[in-house]
């Protein structure tokens, strides 16, 4: 059988597979549903160049964790499996997170497995290469009770739903040029949304980048930077800014079309990479598999980067779950560390309004599960609107803001209400946190677990079901190695929220002696702690 009529057989077969969920999940409340069993592969299925940069990045199959607080639902299982086993002390703890579930009966309904594989490969693929895995996870699934999440949604997830023969609550892999760099662009165009000026289509060699930059700069001789994004960019790390500014005299106005080629060719090597010993050898050999885009870096002398989260139901209708700020670091502001919850209420409801506009279009083009739209806001003091907002990438994945918010709903039972863009618990209680997965630093290095369970004991760190504040850990896995922990710091307030996430730290760093920096040392200020200067 020809190839092309195999994965057309196949993507047919995926879509009937989905076609399931139809039934069952007419809104984002499936997960609340019980009598499911529900299979969690967080594999990372993007770009193994690209994820290496990141520090402790197979301990990132940890985010998912949050998901155990699924069985809170006494009928609920749930199947969790990882490249390496999941530490005992980490997963007992979220099991102690479930309000009004014995331990035990929890813990009865969850299998943790593993493929005892710690290389680059995703997740997916070491299961996939794996078919006596696959036969103990099929063995353990209910039939027409089962469905399959994961981080993002590739080739891979859906070969593995086929296998499994149960469907993947995700988008459709032939669906993933939307949530890349230029397909984000085409999206916001349909959509009707500001976004940055900047290359039309995809990139592929080092040639059509200079072109689109040097066209770019035509279209705005004023411009100062410009951004280079891969397509498959994560975190920020695929991202290099141009810096025209020693460029002046070679300006559109200045110079004709072949010097200034010439001189964007030069200074092509001179980029700031926002990833760690990242070169133009190295990013431009990215290229040809990846593509990238040329686009307007967005000035502002206070400029916050906002985002907003929603969910695509199978029968199409679309919701909005959230909104943040998210708060960016690195040589340029473009590297995501954390966020804060929920977005600043001047611009949170026109962030709902981009979000469900995109959301229709993604609906529309077949899109499924989550989506998240970031954007550049940039305050416009005297100017109506007093904030200017432009979209500038879709992500069709859980990202870095999923996870927290995924807690705080779990935890608190409360929900979102995008008529004042604010979380209220069931007694109506706002509820605010901040987020981060790069509290890092040289010295944590060595902590196991077990010392952070007890440093957390000891200190009162942890989260108080009565009053629904305090502090939810992750990524404890990566402490020991790399020094690097992931927390969501829930409070009342943002006040709140600021100072249980600065207790943690000023406790951890007595408790190893530190007061170094930390990667994730954006300061924290009760207005302006999400706010990106030049």
């Amino acid at each position: 059988m020809p190839t092309l009529n195999v994965a057309s057989e196949a993507g047919l077969q995926f879509r009937h597979l989905q076609n399931q969920l139809r039934d069952c999940a007419p809104s984002v409340d499936l997960f609340d549903q019980d009598d499911f069993d529900i299979l969690v592969i967080p594999s990372f299925s993007i770009d193994q160049s690209q994820l290496k940069k990141i520090a402790g990045f197979l301990h990132y199959e940890e985010r998912l964790l949050f998901s155990l607080i699924r069985l809170r639902n006494p009928h609920t299982r749930l199947i969790y499996v990882t490249s390496q086993p999941l530490s005992h002390t980490i997963v007992d703890y979220y099991l102690q997170l479930l309000p009004g579930i014995p331990f035990s009966h929890a813990r009865d309904r969850l299998l943790l497995l593993s493929t005892y594989d710690a290389s680059l490969k995703p997740l997916s693929q070491k299961i996939l290469e794996r078919p006596r895995l696959i036969e103990r996870i099929r063995k353990a699934l209910r039939p027409k009770k089962s469905y399959i999440v994961c981080f993002n949604a590739t080739v891979l997830e859906q070969e593995l739903s086929l296998k499994l023969g149960i469907p993947l609550l995700a988008c459709r892999p032939d669906l993933l040029y939307w949530g890349s760099k230029s397909g984000s662009r085409a999206i916001f165009a349909q959509a009707e949304i500001p976004f940055p000026d900047g290359s039309p289509a995809s990139l592929w060699n080092e040639e059509q980048v200079i072109e689109a930059a040097a066209l770019l700069w035509e279209r705005h001789p004023e411009l100062q930077r410009m951004v280079i994004k891969l397509n498959e960019g994560f975190s920020g790390e695929g991202n290099a800014i141009l810096d025209l500014s020693p460029l002046s005299e070679y300006s559109p106005h200045l110079e004709n079309w072949e010097v200034r080629v010439k001189i964007l060719r030069d200074r092509l090597p001179h980029l700031r990479f926002q990833a760690k010993d990242e070169t133009w050898a190295s990013f431009s050999s990215r290229l040809p598999e990846l593509g990238a885009i040329v686009e307007q870096f967005v000035e502002g002398s206070v400029k916050r980067s906002p985002s907003v989260q929603g969910y695509i139901s199978p029968r199409g209708e679309v919701d909005i779950l959230s909104t943040h700020d998210q708060i960016l670091g690195g040589p340029d502001g473009q590297i995501y560390l954390g966020c804060r919850f929920p977005a600043d209420p001047a611009y949170c409801l026109a962030l709902q309004d981009y979000g469900l506009k995109i959301g229709k279009v993604l609906a529309q083009k077949g899109a499924m599960e989550r989506f998240g739209v970031d954007f550049i806001a940039v305050h416009q003091p005297g100017k109506t609107p007093e904030w200017d907002i432009q979209a500038i990438e879709i992500n069709l994945r859980k990202g870095g803001t999923t996870h927290p918010f995924m807690a705080l709903k779990l935890l608190t039972n409360g929900k979102y209400y995008t008529d004042r863009g604010v979380f209220l618990s069931p007694h109506g209680q706002e509820k605010y946190y901040i987020a981060s997965d790069n509290l890092q630093k040289e010295s944590y290095r060595g902590l196991l677990p077990g010392d952070l369970m007890d440093i957390i004991a000891r200190h009162h760190l942890h989260f108080d079901s009565s009053t629904k504040t305090g502090t939810v850990f992750h990524l404890m896995g990566a402490l020991s190695e790399f020094g690097k922990l992931g927390l969501t710091s829930v409070g009342n307030s943002f006040e709140e929220a600021e100072a249980l996430y600065e207790r943690v730290e000023t406790v951890l760093d007595q408790e190893t002696h530190t007061h170094g920096l930390t990667s994730f040392s954006a300061p924290i200020l009760p207005i302006t702690w999400s706010e990106v200067g030049d």
